[in-house]
């Protein structure tokens, strides 16, 4: 998964969790504003008036952006990068074969060529892709990009030593020459197994075995091109060589850098830029109720992450309705659930695995990640954005409380009338999970279910503890606290490791709980489909089987509050980025 607050990165497992819906569409350098998607007068602040449209439109050029991190970046080289919020600013300096179209809403999920011309041309039943580059477009110094920067850029990246942070994607997927090390190690080596570039403006990609959406892993930034004679390994990040609208002016790592104009960015070989602010700052390593205050104050545009507000700052703004007027609460593509595992006992019997679903009070849930604010109520895994998500009824009870009667009536089915004890797991330092794992306590507790807390570390909870079986089985971790988010804007990049039982291995997973050979084949069944609407009912139906085995038990997809900075112009949220979206924004002067 895409880090967004530190949590640890899903490995690459001996099954790759890919697979997508590509689309298509135009694009073009006009602010979002003028592209569709409605828009929000100038000054009308009001709660949610970036979402699903533009907020305080313009065209105007100049001024300067102001952003700031309470940490630092994983990496600013788009080879080695893996958190949310780089992957929407790395855009800003940085062009991959595609991207996500600068839109609100729901058409910011949309994939436009961006160093490419059009979206990838599939051949041999989806093992190959082909991509051809728009002529024109220059590095910083001037130099023409072709398809060997691209192919190199893939090449450097393959390497986990050296830039160990980046997606392990295409590493997998393509067909690599065995044991082969990465360009660093190997500079002279033989790729075209995995890559060929017959000329100067064509890329071929070679994959193992058919992927029928390999669109969604082009736009990733390790396609930005790099150019060979200028790359230093681990250290590229301190000038990565730009191919976007803006190049870096100054960087000092771990305490800020600047990004000004790239005079060698030619607009009219790029349609989704409008790079509208003359220069963008950003400070790191700032104190985080700091970055909450400045925003409030207007010192501040931007806390470049895209968590949202902290608690402090959170309950004092919405309550204030002129601050609450300059926030926005998009759902985000992450599920906060619990596991409810059927390899320790009573939960190997599903009707008591349904108890658990029958007896929860959902509402109380949700009062843990701080009410509807913080998210709404799940009935299935698949967060509302993504292709395949519906409203399960399967558990559904009065007023989302939990229905007793059921549940009692799943206990005498499972042979336990009376209840049982069990173990419920959590990260420790997660308080919201705490509040989570006693919400289950309580409801529970009303039809007999006797659950121990077990609060666990933070970043060994899955390498040592719920994620690893053996120690699940011997110290009887019936059910987990646990959370998600999505690699990418699409369906397979949120579900395939979560629920695909090949990916469950020794130790360091993310699949807790779900072992259904249905789920597999479909899962299958997905990565050779190339119909977009076969492939949203198969997911469909996969949300639909994991809720008939009763084998998670899905809480509230997440929601954050984010404050816009006084001064932003072209300001909303799309889907893909589920946060403000760098490209398109603006300030006044």
């Amino acid at each position: 998964m895409r880090k967004r607050s530190g949590v640890a990165v899903a490995a690459i497992g001996t099954v790759l969790a890919l697979g997508l819906s590509a689309c298509g569409g135009g694009g073009g350098n006009t602010p979002p504003a003028q592209t569709g998607g409605g828009s929000a007068a100038a000054g009308a602040e009001a709660f949610n008036a970036a979402l699903g449209k533009v907020f305080n439109p313009s065209t105007a050029k100049g001024g300067t952006l102001k952003m700031a991190h309470e940490g630092t970046w994983d990496s600013l080289d788009p080879g080695d990068t893996y958190y949310g919020y780089s992957f929407n600013f790395v855009r800003l300096y940085g062009r991959a074969l595609l991207m996500f179209k600068s839109a609100p809403g729901k058409d910011g999920n949309t994939l436009v060529p961006d160093l490419a011309e059009s979206l990838g041309t599939p051949g041999d039943g989806g093992k190959t892709w082909t991509y051809k580059l728009r002529k024109g477009v220059k590095f910083e110094d001037g130099t023409e990009v072709t398809s060997k920067d691209v192919a190199y850029a893939v090449a450097r990246s393959f390497d986990k030593e050296t830039l160990p942070h980046g997606p392990g994607y295409l590493n997998e997927l393509l067909d690599w020459p065995k044991d082969y090390k990465g360009a660093f190690k190997e500079p002279d080596k033989d790729i075209s197994s995995a890559i060929e570039t017959p000329d100067d403006q064509t890329i071929v990609f070679k994959l193992k075995a058919p992927f029928s959406s390999f669109d969604y892993i082009v736009q990733m930034p390790m396609t930005m091109p790099v150019p060979k004679a200028k790359d230093t390994g681990s250290k590229y990040q301190e000038h990565v060589i730009s191919t976007g609208p803006y190049m870096f002016d100054t960087n000092e790592l771990e305490k800020s850098f600047a990004l000004k104009r790239n005079p060698n960015w030619d607009p009219a070989t790029d349609p989704n830029r409008p790079a509208l602010p003359e220069r963008i700052e950003v400070q790191l390593n700032a104190n985080a109720d700091d970055i909450d205050n400045r925003l409030i104050s207007g010192d501040l545009h931007v806390a470049v992450t895209g968590l949202g507000l902290g608690q402090a700052a959170r309950t004092r703004v919405l309550n204030d309705p002129a601050m609450k007027s300059r926030t926005d609460n998009p759902q985000l593509q992450r599920l906060w659930y619990v596991s409810i595992i059927p390899d320790v006992a009573p939960f190997d019997k599903i009707d008591c695995r349904k108890a658990v679903e029958w007896a929860a009070d959902r509402t109380s849930i949700q009062r843990a990640y701080g009410g509807p604010n913080g998210g709404d109520i799940a009935t299935g895994m698949i967060p509302p954005s993504m292709d395949g998500s519906k409203k399960l009824t399967t558990y559904a009870t009065p007023g989302d409380k939990g229905d007793v009667e059921k549940a009692k009536q799943a206990l005498a089915a499972c042979g336990q009338p009376n209840g049982f004890e069990a173990n419920i797991s959590y990260r420790a330092e997660r308080p919201a999970e705490k509040a989570f794992a006693e919400s289950m306590q309580q409801s529970l507790a009303r039809v007999g279910i006797k659950l121990t807390l077990k609060p666990f570390p933070d970043g060994d909870y899955f390498n040592l503890y719920a994620g690893k079986p053996a120690y699940v089985k011997e110290n009887k971790l019936g059910l987990a606290v646990n959370g998600w988010g999505s690699d990418y804007p699409e369906t397979f990049g949120f579900m395939q490791a979560i629920v695909d039982s090949r990916t469950i291995r020794d130790a360091g997973n993310y699949n807790l709980s779900i072992k259904i050979p249905e789920v597999d084949q479909n899962i299958d069944k997905v990565k050779a489909e190339q119909d977009a609407a076969a492939r949203t009912e198969l997911w469909s139906q996969i949300d639909q089987r994991i809720a008939d085995e009763a084998v998670t038990l899905p809480g509230v997809h997440a929601r954050s509050i984010l404050m816009r900075g006084k001064g932003l112009t072209n300001v909303f949220v799309s889907d893909s980025q589920q946060m403000y979206d760098y490209v398109g924004l603006g300030v006044q002067q």
